[in-house]
């Protein structure tokens, strides 16, 4: 199934620069060194590596980092960077292009599993990372716990950024299990941009499900990078599954 490109355009254009605070040393670095520990001596794959927030610091650190990415345009961002005319980027969907050769990591962050909107492309995607991993290798996801219980009562929509200059607004569907984020933002020539982009969410024992289907087994789950403890109030979670 072709599946649409989110990212072509200005969005790609404008993508390092509307994620600054993601970009800072203080975000990339904690992800880095996690990855960069688990993929040890072996390659690792990045599913959705965009622009290269991740897989160029990763390839700094010595790591052979390979990848897949959906939108041509973000590419065309990476390779503009040092170092991303190096990186082997397949295009195509990461719930199912497959990439020659082994790897010890495969991962996909920045809450990205949630950009394929259905129950059976995310069980997909697990299947897939699990087919590029050796025996020992490790398949890595970092995502948003879903924040109902902040949704008021008879209400669908909840609020994730108010700035100067720029709104964020979250839109759930409770049957379907879905979301819709929308972001405003003022523009210089005195405009206000929208862009919404669908997700779909789940929780982290439904993620462990997922893992079982692939062959995976749960080492690891923490509330971010710094490797704290995984709780009831945690809202994100970096979880780590193990090819046996």
């Amino acid at each position: 199934m072709e599946r649409p490109d989110h990212f072509a355009g200005e969005v790609a254009q404008r993508y390092d620069e509307t994620s600054a605070a993601m970009f800072a040393p203080a975000a990339v670095d904690p992800v880095v060194d996690v990855l960069a520990e688990l993929a040890g001596d072996g390659r690792a794959l990045e599913l959705a590596i965009g622009t290269g927030r991740i897989g160029l610091p990763l390839a700094a650190r010595g790591v052979d980092v390979a990848g897949i990415e959906l939108s041509a345009d973000m590419v065309e961002q990476l390779r503009a960077k040092d170092g991303g005319d190096a990186l082997d980027v397949t295009l195509g969907s990461f719930t199912d292009t497959r990439v020659d050769g082994d790897f010890a990591l495969v991962y996909l962050v920045f809450n990205t599993i949630g950009n394929v909107t259905t129950q059976a492309e995310q069980v997909a995607t697990f299947r897939n990372a699990a087919a590029h991993l050796v025996p020992g290798g490790h398949f890595v996801i970092e995502v948003g716990v879903p924040e109902l219980r902040r949704l008021p009562p008879g209400q669908n929509t909840l609020v994730f950024e108010a700035r100067e200059g720029k709104w964020g607004i979250d839109e759930y569907d409770l049957v379907e299990q879905r979301l819709v984020s929308h972001h405003f933002e003022d523009r210089d020539d005195g405009r206000v941009q929208r862009t919404s982009m669908p997700f779909r969410y789940a929780f982290p024992a439904e993620y462990d499900l997922m893992a079982e289907l692939a062959g995976l087994r749960l080492r690891h789950r923490w509330h971010d990078w710094d490797r704290s403890p995984f709780t009831g109030e945690s809202t994100s979670h970096v979880s780590i599954w193990q090819k046996p």
